[in-house]
């Protein structure tokens, strides 16, 4: 009965993590999704609490006392800013968890059971070579994730510089320390007894881990965080093929599937390999673009004649960006899209692909803002748009609407598909300063003749262009 009762949890909850997926890919539904894959975990942890492995209980309840602790404020009080780190830091956790899970399995194969002599860290003679290259990979996908997420979420809040870190023949050094680990790893399969190579190849995961993200620029993080979230999930399923969990291997199965389809999306969206991301230091200095602007000037703007245009407007389109969530402006944005709709203009939201510093990350700050879901746009969809549009209104967005993109073939940016701002006929551009973004590269589209400068907190001068389209 216990067993029928754990199957059916198991596969109740594998069910509502696919339907919690695919509810995620449409907005209206995101909510529910989460609702659903919240459930389907609460019926994977039941299912596990009755297993018959389980001998005490007083550390389990204790653990998960000491998660909802951690899980609660992390998920009900960290800004919508400091969502990637979070992000970052949960698959930390998971990826540590699995780890810990594989170490635990393989020092339990090595202690208690087999007779073989051999290896002053103990002989792991009953674990199949099957088992074994499940737990290796278990723990080498783990451990990598684990440094890796923590050096993600360094950059992501600063700790560490955002921009690359490199040294002399890094590439190459990485290169010899993956194929070594991996050396060690093809080993264990066929050798599992030699557990000080065992616990030398996780000590190595964990520096590659280090070595793979420092190098990556800040403007890559959305994609390395996508590419971790798969990492986790390899590693989980990994988990359950070494355990023989169901749940664990369906739910790996989806996470690293979807993160690395994401991770595919989000480099298309930047005209970059994943090779690229990986070695190829971008955003490493700023530098002017190829096309110079030497002698260009930038129009500032005041928030009265800002507003004149706005609230006056037929067509308006908004192309929010990190500044916006920065300033925690989602809100002022929402009330002046009100008011130049109560005064006839019609007001749609572009939202770039890897706008922000994670996958969706401008949708769900408008969404939290209760911005309708109907009027944000895809880059493909709101593109034709431009050219119709009376203003387009940049908050703080950079890389993302940048014509080199298009025009500059010495930019690191060409050939990244952009937003087509400069097609409208005015652009106002929010934005503290001249500088430049992640990509370190200047931007034409603030020197275009047709844009103007609306300098400062983003949502200071967007509380002020409320205030004066209101008085209009």
């Amino acid at each position: 009965m216990r067993e029928y009762f754990i199957q059916a949890a198991y596969l109740a909850a594998s069910v509502l993590f696919i339907l919690g997926l695919k509810s995620l890919t449409r907005p209206e539904k995101a909510q529910r999704g989460m609702q659903q894959a919240a459930l389907g975990m609460l019926l994977a942890i039941a299912g596990t609490l009755v297993h018959h492995d389980i001998v005490r209980y007083d550390w389990i309840i204790g653990g998960l006392i000491l998660g909802s602790l951690i899980g609660y404020p992390l998920g009900m009080f960290v800004p919508m800013t400091a969502m990637p780190q979070r992000i970052a830091i949960s698959h930390m956790f998971g990826a540590l968890a699995a780890t810990l899970v594989g170490v635990a399995e393989y020092w339990q194969h090595s202690h208690g059971g087999g007779s073989a002599a051999g290896g002053s860290m103990g002989v792991a003679t009953d674990i199949s070579p099957g088992k074994m290259a499940a737990l290796g990979f278990e723990v080498l996908f783990g451990a990598l994730t684990v440094t890796g997420s923590f050096m993600a979420f360094g950059k992501l809040q600063e700790i560490l510089p955002g921009r690359p870190i490199t040294f002399k023949g890094q590439n190459l050094i990485n290169l010899a320390l993956f194929a070594a680990t991996l050396g060690i790893f093809v080993y264990l399969i066929f050798n599992p007894g030699n557990a000080t190579l065992f616990y030398t190849m996780i000590a190595l995961a964990f520096v590659i881990g280090i070595l793979l993200v420092i190098p990556i620029g800040g403007a890559d993080m959305p994609v390395v965080i996508s590419l971790l979230n798969s990492y986790a999930g390899l590693a989980s399923a990994a988990t359950g093929f070494a355990i023989g969990n169901n749940v664990l291997i369906i739910a790996g199965a989806l996470d690293g599937a979807s993160g690395f389809v994401l991770s595919i999306i989000m480099s298309k969206a930047m005209n970059r390999s994943f090779g690229n991301i990986l070695f190829g230091a971008f955003g490493s200095v700023v530098t002017a673009s190829a096309k110079s602007v030497t002698g260009l000037t930038a129009r500032s703007i005041s928030a009265e004649d800002a507003a004149m245009q706005l609230g006056y407007a037929q067509s308006v389109i908004v192309i929010p960006g990190y500044g916006m969530a920065v300033a925690q402006a989602q809100h002022q944005v929402r009330e002046l899209a009100e008011l130049i709709e109560k005064k006839g203009g019609e007001v749609k939201y572009a939202i770039h692909p890897v706008a922000g510093r994670m996958p969706g990350h401008m949708n769900v700050l408008l969404a939290e803002a209760n911005v309708p879901y109907d009027r944000l746009y895809d880059m493909d969809d709101i593109n034709p748009e431009f050219e119709r549009a009376d203003v387009a209104l940049v908050i703080g967005a950079n890389d993302v609407v940048n014509p080199a993109a298009r025009t500059d073939p010495g930019s690191p940016i060409y050939g990244m598909p952009i937003l087509n701002v400069d097609s409208a006929r005015n652009i106002i551009v929010l934005k503290r300063s001249m500088n430049p973004g992640f990509a370190g590269i200047e931007n034409e589209l603030f020197y275009n003749p047709k844009t103007s400068m609306l300098f400062g907190d983003a949502k200071a001068s967007l509380a002020a262009l409320v205030g004066e389209v209101r008085n209009l």
